[in-house]
């Protein structure tokens, strides 16, 4: 018979195609034309599909002309990705008295009575919607039949026209539900995403001699490894080997009995399959196969479901294998899936107790027991305890118990707040904005909803992928970055043209950040190097002190610890560049801000408790983010400048010993005016100016900008004139262009978003239209002022492939993000150089 519009016979030359048939049909007709055994099947397009769920019917008489009468049929669904899902498969369409009669004959009354019940159950229950507990177990044909009838008021059907039909509608319908809309949307598919159904002349797997119906793959599922695994279960149908317990293994298997000791002709020509669909498909499949008395049918084959370890080993292995080109097999990994490789993950099938749930804001899960304080951390750590760090906020003062915990939680704050920006950073598990929670420092107790009290010492997990709190330990996957995944980053690295730096605050940051091959440090927070119990002493005493002699002198004690840091940071980049940004945060954020931190305090520095306290009270800001920070401090505090101005000279001799020539980028943070880089561009030039005259030794370095004010990038031309680089800090400048604070939006960001007000949450990712008008501007004036300066990203927007697909298309040098989001950085860059081949 002719194809007709809406009914194809899937043939090796029928016009079938994947935009108009779905995915599934596309891939039967692949293996039609590989020669493999697949069973008569036809396939019914998008429209038709969507005409079936408004009540029109294609001609049944034509669909059923196709197949030979007494064949039993299944129908499958054939969405356009595989991913997009669909309804359930429905088997067995045909049965009837008839039928079962026929089948009753050839293999017994018992074969006819499980192939008719399995029939009547789903057609009445999934298909019609009747109450599943009228065809539960134990129930005969006969009795289903009897239960059908009262329940429709009319004899269960005995054409196949009629039963297909029905079976069609309801998988129509199925598919423009509600519920099944928003489910495929939420995994990327379009609101008018259109589904395809196969119907396909069923291999009955019941017989006398070896029949039955299993699964296989050749790849395993958790890594990618090569392997034979899956599932074959006699006298069977469909995928029902996969949850039987007597199901047989595929190969001969020292733990059980297996097809290929009865088999092992159609075990190797099953594999012959796979290999040839492999090469041919150019992707690893899952086979569902039958076995009808001996001869073997393949009914489908589908992409073989996989964690993110083994789809990056699967796309490594193709193309090393020569199957597909090293390009398409970057372009085939979403870059986020790398960050389930770098962190422990909880394992899919371990059972949760969900407490809460908050933002998902840094990668990873980790088990620990709850400690409330960072020096409850720190304590932890040295005693080889794990433990997750519990504040409202976190401030610069937790730094070190951050360092020191195996996860982070937060009441308050988002993507870009300070708990969520450091332990992205450090690779730590983070969980921000879980408003339901309620914390009593006091009493160190964490009340969740339902009035669950939980004390310090009692063990929680979080989830930093899913932003879930769980009650215990939660059975984990290790993080695995070698082999594949090492070999895939190499292959990025080839192919990017945008260069790729991290933030990197400490030495110990540094090396983690060379272990992924980065191209320089992007950003350095000089803050972060002072929370050294030994170090934040001192420079408490320089905060406190008002005398300039004395500050001097507590700046100088500072010295050679910055100067150690920083030697210790070139040496480790090996010529690479450094981009160090001067000091930023407020003073007194620097202090303790409980009563037992100020008695310490006033203790270490043998001053009144009084004193202490006002002097703090003194320093607060009713606005820090607006306040004497960055810039603002170096000019007015002129000191603490010089003295990392003369840590980083000194450093940069003594690093160049012996070696490459070390040529430091210094960063001012904060600018709005050409003045204040004036005035800070003076002071660091004589500092080099005097490190040159009492060392003897020639160096140069790169004085820049960070903009992170709307007005700075507004002005950057006049700015370009003193700036070696423009490093756009998009996670300030978002917060000052929107006038949010990245700590405070996570409570009504997810309303904005669900509402249309943003298209997205900004601090995830780069407002285009907004910030990034600011941005293009921006660079624009600066190139113009100085056609050779550098431009780049430093905000946590730098590890967003959207944000490199705008730095990238903007003409930006590099980006620069934690390290950690580093090789979802490059993936993306590679991804992006690619599609524009």
């Amino acid at each position: 018979m002719p194809d007709r519009p809406d009914i194809v016979q899937i043939t090796a030359t029928a016009s079938i195609k994947k935009d108009m048939h779905g995915n599934r049909a596309k891939c039967l007709q692949r293996l039609v034309r590989l020669d493999l055994p697949v069973p008569l099947s036809v396939a019914l397009s998008f429209d038709t599909v969507r005409r079936l769920a408004q009540g029109y019917v294609p001609d049944m008489c034509a669909l059923s002309a196709i197949f030979e009468k007494g064949d039993l049929l299944s129908v499958r669904s054939s969405s356009e990705a595989p991913d997009w899902g669909g309804p359930g498969t429905v088997l067995n369409i045909g049965m009837n008295d008839a039928v079962a009669a026929r089948i009753a004959e050839q293999h017994g009354q018992s074969a006819a009575d499980q192939l008719y019940l399995s029939f009547i159950r789903a057609y009445a229950v999934d298909v019609l919607r009747l109450d599943e507990d009228l065809f539960a177990d134990p129930i005969t044909p006969r009795i289903a039949l009897a239960h059908f009838e009262d329940e429709m008021e009319e004899p269960f059907p005995q054409d196949v026209e009629t039963q297909l039909t029905e079976v069609l509608r309801s998988m129509a319908r199925a598919w423009e539900g509600t519920s099944a809309r928003l489910l495929r949307q939420a995994k990327g598919a379009p609101a008018d995403a259109g589904l395809g159904l196969v119907v396909q002349r069923m291999a009955l797997s019941i017989g006398k001699e070896e029949t039955g119906a299993g699964v296989l793959q050749f790849v395993s599922t958790d890594t990618g490894e090569p392997q034979i695994t899956g599932r074959y279960l006699p006298q069977s149908q469909g995928r029902a080997a996969l949850s039987e317990v007597d199901a047989q293994f595929i190969e001969t298997d020292p733990r059980g009995t297996a097809l290929e000791d009865r088999c092992p002709d159609q075990v190797a020509a099953l594999r012959d399959a796979g290999h040839l669909i492999r090469t041919r498909l150019r992707e690893e499949m899952q086979i569902e196969f039958t076995l009808m008395e001996g001869r073997l049918a393949i009914l489908d084959a589908v992409r073989v479901p996989r964690s993110a370890r083994a789809d990056v080993r699967i796309a490594v292995d193709l193309a090393e294998d020569g199957v597909i080109p090293r390009e398409e097999a970057l372009m085939r990994i979403a870059p986020f899936t790398l960050n389930q490789m770098m962190h422990r993950q909880l394992d899919p099938e371990a059972p949760r107790d969900v407490l809460t749930r908050g933002i998902a804001a840094a990668p990873g899960a980790a088990t620990g027991k709850l400690v409330f304080t960072a020096a409850a951390a720190q304590a932890a750590s040295s005693q080889n305890e794990p433990c997750i760090l519990v504040r409202r906020e976190t401030s610069p003062e937790d730094i070190r118990g951050m360092h020191a915990a195996e996860g982070i939680l937060t009441e308050r704050g988002g993507m870009t707040s300070h708990a969520a920006v450091i332990a992205r950073g450090l690779g730590v598990p983070c969980v921000s904005g879980a408003t339901d929670l309620q914390l009593d420092h006091r009493k160190k107790t964490l009340t969740v909803p339902g009035r669950r009290v939980f004390h310090e010492g009692d063990i929680i997990t979080i989830d930093g992928s899913s932003g879930q709190v769980l009650v215990g330990a939660v059975r984990m996957i290790e993080p695995d970055m070698s082999g594949a995944f090492a070999t895939l980053l190499k292959w990025a690295d080839a192919a990017r043209d945008i260069g790729i730096r991290a933030n990197a605050d400490t030495p110990e940051d540094a090396r983690l950040a060379q272990t992924f091959g980065v191209d320089g440090i992007g950003l350095c927070r000089t803050e972060h190097m002072f929370f050294d119990p030994i170090r934040l002493t001192v420079m408490r005493e320089m905060i406190f002190t008002e005398d300039p002699e004395d500050r001097k002198a507590a700046l100088e004690r500072l010295l050679p610890m910055q100067r150690g840091d920083f030697i210790e940071l070139f040496k480790l980049m090996q010529g690479q560049p450094v981009c160090i940004r001067l000091f930023d945060p407020p003073l007194h954020e620097f202090l303790p801000g409980d009563r037992d931190g100020i008695r310490a305090l006033a203790e270490a520095l043998d001053l009144p408790v009084s004193r202490v306290a006002a002097r703090i009270e003194a320093l607060q800001e009713f606005n820090p983010m607006l306040g004497m920070r960055g810039v603002r401090l170096g000019i007015t505090v002129p000191g603490i400048y010089d003295m990392q101005a003369r840590a980083i000279f000194e450093a940069t001799v003594a690093a160049s010993e012996g070696g490459d020539p070390v040529v430091p980028e210094i960063m001012i943070p904060l600018v709005s005016a050409k003045r204040e880089v004036e005035l800070i561009k003076d002071r660091v030039d004589a500092v080099a100016a005097a490190v040159r005259n009492e060392t003897g030794v020639n160096f140069t370095y790169r004085l820049g900008v960070m903009v992170e004010t709307p007005r700075a990038a507004l002005r950057a031309g006049e700015i370009a004139e003193h700036a070696a680089f423009l490093s756009f800090g998009t996670n300030d400048l978002t917060q000052m262009t929107y006038g949010l604070s990245r700590d405070d939006a996570g409570r009504f960001m997810s309303a904005y978003v669900n509402q249309g007000v943003y298209p997205e949450d900004p601090f995830q990712r780069l407002d285009r239209d907004g910030v990034g008008e600011l941005l293009l501007l921006g660079s624009a004036r600066g190139r113009a002022a100085r056609p050779g300066i550098t431009l780049s990203i430093c905000g946590e927007h730098g590890g967003d492939p959207d944000s490199i697909a705008f730095s990238r298309s903007a003409g930006f040098d590099y980006v620069s993000c934690s390290p950690f989001r580093v090789p979802v950085a490059k993936l993306a860059a590679a991804q992006l150089s690619i599609a524009d081949i």
